[in-house]
């Protein structure tokens, strides 16, 4: 009787269990707003500047010089990059090329772009066009142009034997430097530095992305920055400033500690002069390119301010008596650096500092490209892309692309950021993304991009996955947008980030906070417009 009784009891506890279940369900989903039509899911059209030619991009390559077919293609759909950039008076978190259309800028930059570097004297040739088939192959329109003044030794690495080529100015002689070659002229320019700069940011153009030339680098001149080596691979060594190293009687480490900060500052005249005859000569160079932008410096110390100021004004001083007039950025300064001084500087746009976890929200004071390198170096997942994005920011990824692995190195496990980074930029040429501002508010999951008219309205929703697959399903596998502005039917799409496809034929009505579900597990994208924004 005893063992019959558990057994009953237990198959009442199990089946009351399940009636509890049923119901905490209905409840759950009673809420969740009810979409109409037959969900089909398509991959995601990689669609440029043009809607004529449409390809579906499922992974990230490497393409090799001489085998780009598939580049060809994208480049005949992008088309040229137009412009000169200049901020969007309309929505200022991003730039125009003043046809009416904001541009988003996003892309992967590697520290090897510009000059060769390597382990060997001369250092390895970087594969340019590999790597801008690379952008290209992942939707990019975007990179840093990396710069470094020195031509020996590296911050980042003890090998004695680290070389940079080329330099700008020539090696004359008399007298050796430091790094054992002929000291500098600085009054003399190497032409085939410059001849390199022109090709390589008109080539990019040609390909439709935007470059960002680095004028200086705060990693150049600083002994105390060094992680490895114990100073001897201090790269300021070997710097054309160091009094050892020219011919010019120019030293730009007065107070002989060993490092060049000073240089970096507006404390010698002599070297402020040679610094502005080089910003003329980088102009001079590309001036009549659209594809321009300009960086003051790399993470120079907080103690730069004035001098990053100074030349932010010289440049637009400068290009009022030419042609064009390109944006210049100011990023983040290290160490001591503050973000306040980025907002309250002249600039066009800045790169913070911050949380990787969480991008600055983007509120029109800055053009603001949120770049990895000035938040946690090699680093980020596709969640930072879209959280970003999302926010209103552009995005840069400082991508380990040939740095860590060597020259002609590829390491795959970043697949993800890149081929995401061009997702964005799909959605960003699909939207009407100049009435798009930042909502966090208007979404649950806190990341939307939003045009909440009462026609026409858009609305393009993040929502991250919470690790966990309860914490999940209870909090992100759903996510309520707030639609009350907006009137009438609405076409839904849920993008599937990691598989790169849509899932379509959806439909909601405005009207009110409404409730959607994914359709697949893991983080997500959730785009919502009018029927008449079609």
């Amino acid at each position: 009787m005893s063992k019959f009784f558990d057994f009953r009891f237990s198959r009442n506890l199990r089946i009351l269990g399940l009636l509890i279940g049923t119901v905490v369900l209905v409840l759950i989903f009673s809420e969740i707003h009810k979409i109409e039509g037959m969900a089909k899911e398509v991959p995601l059209a990689v669609d440029t500047l043009s809607r004529s030619i449409r390809w579906s991009m499922k992974r990230s390559v490497l393409i090799k010089s001489g085998n780009s077919e598939r580049s060809t293609e994208l480049q005949r759909v992008r088309g040229s990059a137009t412009g000169p950039l200049r901020v969007d008076g309309n929505n200022p978190r991003y730039f125009t090329d003043g046809n009416g259309k904001a541009i988003y800028l996003t892309g992967a930059g590697t520290l090897t772009s510009f000059q060769d570097s390597g382990h060997s004297d001369p250092p390895p040739v970087f594969d340019y066009t590999a790597y801008l088939d690379l952008l290209l192959a992942n939707n990019h329109n975007f990179f840093r142009l990396y710069r470094y003044e020195s031509p020996r030794w590296n911050l980042e690495k003890p090998d004695d034997n680290y070389w940079y080529d080329p330099m700008p100015y020539q090696r004359t002689g008399p007298g050796n430097s430091i790094d054992g070659k002929a000291k500098f002229d600085l009054t003399l320019f190497n032409e085939a530095y410059f001849d390199r700069l022109r090709q390589r940011v008109k080539q990019a153009g040609d390909r439709g992305i935007y470059v960002d030339v680095m004028l200086f680098n705060g990693f150049s001149v600083a002994e105390h920055k060094a992680s490895a080596g114990n100073g001897q691979n201090n790269p300021w060594k070997s710097h054309p400033f160091n009094r050892a190293n020219n011919i010019n009687g120019i030293d730009g480490d007065p107070d002989g500690n060993n490092s060049g900060e000073e240089t970096h500052t507006l404390a010698l005249t002599s070297v402020t002069a040679l610094q502005e005859a080089y910003i003329r000569k980088v102009i001079d160079t590309v001036n009549d390119l659209d594809n321009v932008l300009y960086e003051i410096s790399n993470e120079s110390r907080g103690d730069s301010r004035d001098w990053q100021y100074h030349n932010i004004n010289f440049i637009k001083d400068y290009e009022r008596g030419k042609a064009k007039q390109h944006p210049v950025g100011m990023v983040n300064q290290f160490p001591d650096g503050d973000n306040a001084m980025l907002f309250a500087s002249p600039a066009d746009w800045i790169s913070p500092t911050g949380d990787i976890e969480n991008p600055p929200h983007a509120d029109g004071q800055k053009v603001i490209i949120n770049d990895t390198d000035h938040i946690c170096g090699f680093c980020g997942d596709r969640s930072w892309v879209w959280k970003s994005f999302t926010s209103g920011d552009n995005t840069a990824f400082l991508d380990p692309y040939n740095y860590l692995t060597g020259s002609g190195g590829f390491d795959p496990q970043w697949d993800n950021i890149r081929i995401n980074l061009g997702y964005t930029l799909t959605f960003a040429n699909r939207i009407n993304l100049e009435e798009m501002t930042p909502r966090s508010d208007l979404a649950s999951s806190g990341y939307c991009l939003a045009n909440p008219r009462a026609d026409k309205a858009e609305y393009l929703v993040y929502v991250p996955y919470l690790h966990g697959r309860f914490t999940h399903y209870l909090n992100s596998h759903k996510v309520t947008v707030d639609l009350s502005n907006t009137t009438g039917q609405l076409d839904v799409e849920w993008f599937n980030p990691v598989s790169g496809n849509l899932t379509t034929a959806i439909t909601a009505t405005g009207g009110g906070n409404r409730t959607f579900i994914e359709p697949f597990d893991g983080d997500a994208v959730l785009y919502i417009q009018s029927k008449s924004q079609k």
